[in-house]
């Protein structure tokens, strides 16, 4: 079924309370690049993808200007082959960044179609594993007071949580031990808490950060270091003690496949908004399935659910507080600490377009 059409639109998504992290400071709101393909029968695929607050311009007009025309008239079904053609399309100029998120995008509303068409969920058409995805909440809070931290805590347990993530690489590690030390004695020694320093540490100062943090006993310690250096993350896997998450700044199936096989990473973490795709994020999952390793996920939970939903090796859902949850008909459903990827055709995120006009970029 050919390609009638291509839509992509640009949102600022404001934020009810500010977030922070080591790296990007305070966050006030996210951009949402939107994406609707329609086919020739009038059936239509959406796909997302978002960015802190800048660079969102760049992208709906890379799909707007660069994919779109290359895209309508070609045939929804064969995405592999599309995802081939927007990837040579935009090589030269980036391999990566801006570029990856477009594709990223239209790849989800061709997945999205498929399912549509089908009338079948995403994670059904994907093979199929168990709807019911271990799911933690992703707290954005660095800058919180211990009291706004606990409460923001007590509230994702109430909302049906069963694992929780908190930040870390304030400028003290002192101080990062001991609101990590109050979180376990809130939560209880065996529940799975995981750490997110976003980046902020150097190799040496990870490494003695993982071993401070041993005693608490976490899932993971998440992105202790920059993406770029690979064997600072096979140091920190090796001499800090814990098990290490990382992926969610990586952006082609190749950066993983050096990370993995290097041995720097024990949960890999793709965010299927920028690493290509479902059709990416599915062959990272293989892959790390290839070398025994879970896989968890980043940002985009509606969505995301259904990817981990049909991985065997999945491990957590991370749910984020992106403020989406307004504009979308029914947000993601958490159950005793399971998200549950839903039953309707396609990944069944309905966006409320109408609402969505009020946050438009202009």
């Amino acid at each position: 079924m050919p390609i009638s059409d291509i839509q992509a639109d640009h949102y600022l998504i404001p934020l009810p309370v500010a977030l922070s992290d080591s790296t990007h400071g305070t966050i006030r709101g996210f951009e949402l690049v939107t994406v609707r393909v329609r086919d020739a029968d009038g059936a239509e695929g959406v796909g997302y993808t978002y960015t802190v607050g800048t660079g969102g311009g760049a992208i709906h007009s890379l799909i707007t200007r660069d994919l779109a025309p290359r895209l309508v008239g070609r045939d929804a079904e064969r995405i592999e082959q599309l995802w081939q053609e927007m990837w040579w399309a935009l090589h030269y100029g980036g391999r990566g960044g801006a570029q990856m998120l477009a594709m990223s995008a239209v790849d989800i509303a061709l997945w999205d179609l498929r399912s549509r068409r089908q009338r079948v969920p995403l994670w059904r058409v994907l093979g199929g594993f168990d709807p019911r995805v271990p799911c933690y909440a992703g707290g954005i809070d660095l800058d919180f007071t211990l009291d706004a931290l606990l409460r923001q805590t007590d509230e994702n347990l109430a909302r049906g949580f069963r694992a929780i993530k908190m930040k870390v690489g304030r400028p003290s590690l002192h101080d990062d031990v001991e609101r990590v030390r109050a979180m376990r004695k809130h939560l209880g020694r065996d529940f799975p808490l995981m750490v997110d320093a976003n980046m902020k540490w150097s190799v040496d100062d990870a490494i003695r950060a993982a071993r401070a943090l041993a005693e608490f006993e976490p899932v993971w310690l998440e992105e202790p270091t920059i993406p770029d250096d690979l064997p600072g993350h096979v140091r920190i896997v090796r001499e800090g003690g814990l098990p290490i998450a990382a992926g969610e700044n990586l952006r082609t199936l190749h950066e993983f496949r050096q990370l993995i096989a290097a041995g720097g990473v024990t949960f890999p973490e793709p965010d299927v908004t920028n690493c290509g795709g479902v059709t990416v994020f599915m062959k990272i999952c293989h892959l790390a399935e290839a070398f025994n390793l879970p896989v968890t996920s980043h940002g985009a939970h509606d969505l995301t659910v259904h990817l981990l939903a049909a991985a065997p090796n999945r491990s957590y859902l991370e749910a984020h507080g992106f403020g989406l949850d307004r504009f979308i008909a029914e947000p993601l459903r958490i159950e005793a600490g399971f998200a549950i990827a839903p039953d309707r055709p396609g990944h069944g995120v309905e966006l409320d377009w109408k609402q969505l006009e009020s946050v438009r970029a202009r």
